[in-house]
């Protein structure tokens, strides 16, 4: 998540469903270029696909976004862990 186009495409997907094209329109890079970020996040497990004739519709998947928090606020609550004690150890 530390890409610009990736976090870019993740709030595009909170406001629901998008293509390529779709979430192309809104980013400052190539259709195929976001296609590749997609695909990161795909094997990641952040979005999810289906078909839908010729296209394909991404959205969030909350499993993935869920293990997405819980590791972001599993680091958070160690770094704030060893703020407070190099703090304690500085008093």
């Amino acid at each position: 998540m530390s890409d610009r186009t990736r976090r870019a495409i993740v709030m595009a997907l909170v406001e629901g469903e998008r293509t390529v094209g779709e979430l192309a329109d809104g980013l400052p890079v190539s259709q195929p270029a976001v296609s590749q970020h997609l695909k990161v996040l795909k094997h990641v497990g952040v979005v999810s696909d289906r078909a839908e004739g010729t296209r394909r519709i991404y959205r969030l998947n909350e499993a993935g976004v869920g293990a997405l928090r819980d590791q972001l606020d599993l680091f958070w609550n160690r770094t704030m862990a060893s703020f407070e004690q190099l703090m304690e150890e500085d008093s």
